[in-house]
This record gives C-alpha cells, structure tokens and sequence, in this order.
C-alpha cells in the first residue's frame, strides 16, 4: 500500500495522515469549497476538492470519491468516522472497483448497522442483551403491547441509525404515542427509515465500550474498555480509559463477550462494542460501531498501540502483530471532545471566526486538532475543532492534567465546551468515579461555569490594572 485517500476531514483526517506517514505511505486529502485552506488539506501530499460546502455534495460523495482515488492511483481509502465511515454500500463500491477499503468488509456493517440484525447475529453467543423486541415496529398500538410486557420505563430507538437520534425514554404509558410519533418521525428525518424497537430502560447506566481489532486469518483480539458515559444529548462528550468500576475479572468477561460479538459477523479491521452496565454491575450488548472511534486515542495511550497503524496492516492482509496476552494496561487516559459549542445554552452549536486558537502542550498532553487561529467553525458540520488528551500514572494524575491542559487551551470567537470539561474533572462525582450517562441532568449546572468565567475575568481584570499601575509608576521614575 503506497496511497491512501482520507474520506474525511478535520482532526481525524490529520490524524489518519500522520500515522500514513510514519508508515512511509502518501495521502491524498478531499475538501469541499469551504474547507480549501483547512489543515488537513495542507498537510496531505495530494489534496482534491470534491463539491460544495454541504456534505451532501462533497464529503458524502462516495462515486466522485472513488472517481478521484483511481485517478490518482490511490491503493486505499481510509474513510475516518462519520460521513461515509459505516456506509456499506460506499464500502462495497471501494470493493469493487480493487482498492482496499481500510475498515470491515460490507456484510459485517450491513449487519451491525442494524440493531436488530446486530442482536440476531450475536444471539447464538449467548452475550446479555436488555429485555425488548427482536423486530422494528412503527406501529402505536403494538408498542403498547410490548412495553406493558417489559415494564415501563422503556427505550425507544430507531433500528436504523445512532448518535441518539429516534430515541426517546418513555416512563409512562400515558407518554408512549406522542414520544413514539416523535421517534418515528426523527428516525425517518435522519436515515429514512422510521421503525423502531423497544427495550427495556436501564436506569441509572454506565455506558462501557470494547475496542477490538480482527484480521483476516482469523485473529481477534480486545484492548480493553474505555468509560464513555459523560454525554449531553446521548453523544459522549468525556472519555477515559479504563473505567474505574470494572474489575479485572468483569473486564476479561466483558473483552470475551466483545471478541464473540466480532465473530458473529465475520469481522475485520478495528470496532467497537458497545455495553450498557447497570448498577448492579451486569452487562448488556447494546450495539457495534464498525469504525474508529473518536475516543481511540485514551486506547492507545494506556496499551502502546497505534490502531491506524494496525488497522492498516490488516486492511493490507497482514496476520495482528500482537495477540491478546501481549496487551496490558498501564496508566490512565482521559478524552475532552472540544466542540464549538456553548454549555452555556443547552449545548447549541457555536459558529464564528477563531480569533484566538493556542493549544495546550507539555508531556502528556495530546491534542488531535483539526483548526488553525484565524479559521472559521463552518456550519455544515459537526462542530468539534479538536480532542484534547491527557495521560498518567494514575486516574487522579490525568484528571489533574486534564484541568491543567483545559487552563492553557485559549480560545476566542466561539463558546467551546472547554468550561464543562474543566466543571467535570472537578465536580466530586466524576472524581470518586461514583457517575452513570445521567451526569449532566443530576448535576450539570451551567450558572456555576458562567459564575466560574465572571470570576476568572474579574481576576485577570486586576493584574492587568495591577501590571499597568506598576509601569506608569517605573515611567515616571527620575532618571
């Protein structure tokens, strides 16, 4: 493999691009209009505008993709996450026209982009699933029958699709139709396919995820778990590996169940398999991303391992490196996903120019960033500008870094969720580790950030007066 094309943009695409290069491997980088001067852009060998700023018309554009990568003799594609990452029908395109699609085969993400069809495939492993229907319904009445079975409250999700789109928690039969018509109608809206299935709601959950990794003669291996339950809105917003509520026995039961999940759909490549744990500290199989996470590198901090490097290696036909006894966990490793957003208004989306943009630096700190001072956050995607990573010997060190990193990362022109990390690496319930996905309801509370932020303003306020005083006192100093 001499050429890689990176489907994607921003941070990942750098990212993808840096290990391609320590691998002695060209790239080639896709851009839509909007993104011409974008980082990544700059930082491939080969670069190609694909379409107009709507991701629709570029980044979506998997025949024009494909037209770009032969003609420039590209050997693979890596298609990142999001965007065409777990399209199986872009997959089998790659397939078809003899380039190496860096990712599972397209019956493998056929089969997990489906939840029902996941939870059929892995049924005969006999991996713990939550109480719920194995068929999607769209229909009201059905759903009535179903959740009277399996108690209230339930979950509704859409069989199609993730990122918390079509789900709804229903705690009442009286809530189930409108809850169930909004599911409906969302699901449809987001991925064309209105049905959904029911399941029970486990209350009080910590969502638990596996990194696996397979090849194609037949090598499956685990690199543990990593902690993802501080979400807003059903998407994770802080990371960490290991999680500080598995046992290492729980953790080996847990990375079996996640290697069998990966079998029962022949996989290849690098994937995630997702659990819900309930207080009680049982597992559920709750569905499996058929892509590189965003979370990955609190992976590979605390194992050593590069997983592009890997995932490349077996896109290529290589046998895993490495096997399952090789792998230890060392340290710990905490993700903030810096979104341009303001945790001050519900988490909305916040567009405008970088007018101020350092990032932080120093040992430990890692920051997969995809922004330059000066650019502008477009509004035609997500609005994540970077992952901000810090690593130590133990959670407490991580986490103290962490605020450190969040102090020395200074952004101006756009709100970040900066604030909210720093609100979570202090708040006693993240930092005894005593939290489940109900964090920010239970105790998010944006006035203490803006409080927090009127201070550090005021202070910064006074030494500046204070430093002013001090050189207007040495001006008037006699010679």
């Amino acid at each position: 493999m001499k050429k890689i094309l990176v489907a994607n943009r921003g941070e990942i695409a750098i990212r993808v691009m840096k290990t391609a290069r320590k691998m002695g491997i060209k790239t080639v980088a896709i851009y839509s209009e909007v993104d011409r001067n974008a980082p990544h852009v700059k930082f491939a060998d080969e670069a190609v505008c694909v379409g107009k700023a709507p991701s629709n018309q570029s980044y979506l554009k998997g025949d024009k993709i494909i037209e770009i990568a032969k003609k420039l003799h590209v050997d693979g594609i890596h298609p990142g996450y999001g965007f065409l990452s777990e399209n199986a029908n872009f997959a089998e395109l790659v397939e078809k026209n003899n380039i190496t699609f860096i990712g599972p085969r397209s019956k493998a993400i056929k089969i997990m982009g489906s939840k029902l069809a996941a939870k059929e495939a892995v049924k005969k492993y006999n991996i713990p699933m939550v109480p719920g229907i194995d068929k999607a319904i769209t229909d009201v009445k059905k759903a009535k029958e179903i959740a009277k079975n399996i108690g209230f409250p339930i979950l509704i999700k859409a069989s199609a699709g993730g990122g918390g789109k079509g789900m709804r928690v229903v705690e009442k039969e009286a809530d189930l139709q409108l809850q169930m018509e909004r599911a409906n109608s969302e699901a449809t809206s987001a991925f064309g396919d209105g049905s959904v299935f029911i399941e029970k709601y486990v209350s009080s959950p910590r969502h638990i995820e596996i990194q696996v990794m397979a090849d194609s003669h037949g090598n499956i291996i685990h690199l543990f778990e990593r902690e993802c339950s501080i979400q807003r809105r059903h998407q994770k917003v802080v990371e960490e590996a290991p999680s500080a509520v598995l046992t290492p026995q729980l953790r080996n039961k847990m990375g079996e169940a996640a290697v069998k999940v990966a079998k029962s759909c022949d996989y290849l490549g690098a994937g995630t398999v997702e659990f819900l744990i309930d207080d009680k500290h049982n597992f559920y199989f709750l569905e499996m991303n058929t892509r590189l996470q965003v979370e990955h590198p609190v992976t590979e901090l605390i194992t050593g391992v590069d997983l592009v490097e890997l995932q490349i290696k077996v896109a290529r036909g290589e046998a895993l490196p490495i096997n399952q006894n090789d792998l230890k966990i060392k340290g710990h490793a905490l993700e903030l996903r810096v979104y341009a957003e303001d945790p001050l208004n519900n988490f909305l989306p916040s567009v405008g120019n970088l007018s101020t943009y350092k990032i932080p630096t120093g040992k430990n700190i890692r920051v997969d960033n995809g922004f330059e001072e000066g650019m502008d956050i477009p509004i035609y995607y997500d609005p994540m500008l970077a992952k901000l990573i810090t690593y130590g010997n133990t959670r407490e060190e991580a986490i103290q870094l962490m605020i450190q990193a969040i102090n020395n990362y200074h952004i101006e022109g756009v709100a970040t969720t900066l604030p909210f990390g720093k609100f979570v690496c202090e708040h006693d319930a993240f930092c005894s580790g005593s939290f489940d996905t109900h964090f920010v309801k239970n105790h998010y509370v944006p006035e203490i950030i803006k409080q927090q932020t009127e201070n550090e303003a005021k202070i910064a306020a006074l030494i500046a007066l204070k430093t002013y005083l001090e050189d207007q006192k040495l001006l008037r100093l006699p010679n």
